[in-house]
């Protein structure tokens, strides 16, 4: 790894976007991406398939997203771009079918994920304001589709993301972590916190610990997720083939310690059946509850939680309606999803489309199934994003064989087989137990409305004539409005 990459003119002729992001912007930019709705949502659940082991999954999942990350690290080295999966996908394999169904899932794991903190704001806001309301009840469903629709409307108006906002969010989101990690040390000082449950591993008599470790960790793996999203500043950060590697392992470690001693910290302090109960609420307000009880952390934290997963679903909406918007307007899907309001400049139909998929999903899984919401939803976030992950993996491992004129990073050879095997195991069937089934279903609809809509924009374009879409002009161009957001 040596050498700096020049800037060069992009393939449409604009120049490149202001290298603005030193290490420092970079780090809290990475943090503040990995943070949000997983482990703030997902702790309690994690916890229910281990036991008070709860901190392994969560360190699995970290080195499982470390792997990959070398391996986005040599691609965004080799193409220092605002690009993504998609793109890489593009210029290993070349077939605009896989370069779609990449684009496509990247954009459904935006909207299940977002619908997770959906459901994760609703779970915050009864537990901050004292509703009372009855988990899977239509009181959660009202506030997680209210606001789903506050979001749609947020995000129809047009937000203006920075990365000084970035930083706000960043650290509001890290008082309330650390707000937690304070208080287990708090607690160990007041012989409150009983750690010999950290190292109690259980698991269902149907699975053996191996198996049970490997469904905590596809579900773990959701905290982990946003790493990726970092590449798309690769053309703003100052000289991004030196500072990139450093900073993104660093952003990687930094987050990967909080989770561990956040899932530490509530195993030793709330029993694990309580926290993987949802009707006493979240796991990580119970967690505050009973390490200060005679602080008012307890009556703060769900606020701190509300904003944590409402920025990361303004965010994921915002990705997911920009995605196909840009889909839409490489003709790809159909020509309807790519309109812009005349006066906001915002994908509206796009949005409307997304939001309506989004309430779906949320009534779904509220309503009709035995999955709790999160867990589902999260999961599936998961799911789709390995998929992706084991996509990327196998395109280093293509691309190695076209060389570039610059230095680059390069990742231990054997790392991206490796990442392609683990990422490719927790996508199969073996990686959940029997109540996480359902994120196939989940994720099998979201994709098939994906290619019925593909199928139909392609049946059109070949009636009436138009050109075949998919060069790599138009997936990097694709790739710069994915670009444009981030996941958590």
């Amino acid at each position: 790894m040596a050498g700096t990459h020049q800037p060069q003119t992009g393939t449409s002729g604009q120049p490149e976007l202001q290298r603005v992001m030193g290490p420092k912007l970079l780090l809290l930019f990475i943090v503040g991406d990995i943070l949000g709705t997983g482990v703030y949502a997902l702790t309690g659940t994690v916890a229910g398939e281990v036991g008070g082991a709860a901190w392994a999954p969560f360190l699995v999942a970290f080195i499982v997203a470390t792997i990959t990350a070398l391996s986005y690290l040599e691609l965004v080295t080799r193409y220092p771009q605002a690009a993504g999966a998609a793109l890489y996908a593009h210029r290993a394999f070349g077939i605009h079918f896989l370069t779609f169904l990449v684009a496509f899932t990247v954009m459904c794991s935006g909207i299940t994920s977002a619908s997770t903190a959906s459901n994760a704001f609703a779970g915050f806001m009864n537990d901050g304001f004292g509703f009372g309301f009855a988990d899977g009840g239509s009181g959660i469903l009202l506030i997680a589709l209210g606001f789903m629709a506050l979001v749609a409307a947020i995000n129809f108006r047009g937000v203006g993301e920075s990365v000084k906002a970035n930083v706000v969010l960043t650290c509001v989101e890290l008082t309330g972590l650390l707000m937690i990690i304070f208080i287990g040390f708090w607690a160990m000082s007041q012989g409150r916190a009983d750690f010999s449950e950290v190292m109690v591993f259980t698991s269902s008599e149907e699975k053996s610990a191996f198996m049970s470790l490997s469904a905590a960790t596809a579900l773990a793996f959701f905290a982990m997720v946003g790493f990726e999203d970092s590449v798309n500043m690769a053309e703003e950060v100052k000289d991004p083939v030196r500072i990139f590697p450093k900073i993104m392992l660093t952003g990687l470690g930094i987050t990967g310690v909080i989770y561990v001693l956040v899932s530490i910290t509530a195993v030793a302090l709330v029993p694990v059946g309580d926290l993987s109960d949802p009707s006493k609420g979240s796991a990580l307000t119970q967690v505050v509850r009973a390490g200060a009880p005679n602080l008012p952390f307890d009556t703060i934290f769900p606020f701190i939680g509300m904003f944590a997963v409402a920025n990361s679903a303004l965010i994921n909406m915002m990705m997911a309606s920009r995605l196909l918007y840009g889909l839409a307007r490489q003709r790809v899907l159909p020509h309807a999803l790519g309109l812009i309001d005349h006066q906001r400049r915002t994908p509206w139909v796009a949005i409307l489309f997304t939001t309506a998929l989004a309430f779906g999903l949320i009534y779904f899984v509220v309503t009709r199934s035995d999955t709790p919401a999160v867990s589902l939803l999260g999961g599936t976030t998961s799911l789709l994003l390995l998929g992706v992950f084991t996509v990327v993996n196998i395109s280093l491992l293509v691309l190695r064989r076209v060389p570039v004129k610059h230095d680059h990073f390069r990742t231990p050879a054997a790392l991206p087989w490796l990442g392609a095997a683990t990422c490719a195991f927790l996508v199969g069937p073996w990686a959940r137990s029997p109540a996480q089934m359902g994120q196939y279903r989940v994720a099998a609809w979201l994709l098939a409305i994906g290619v019925v809509l593909w199928l139909a924009t392609w049946i059109w374009n070949r009636a009436t004539h138009k050109p075949h879409p998919g060069s790599l002009e138009d997936i990097e161009a694709l790739a710069e409005r994915h670009g444009d957001s981030t996941r958590n």
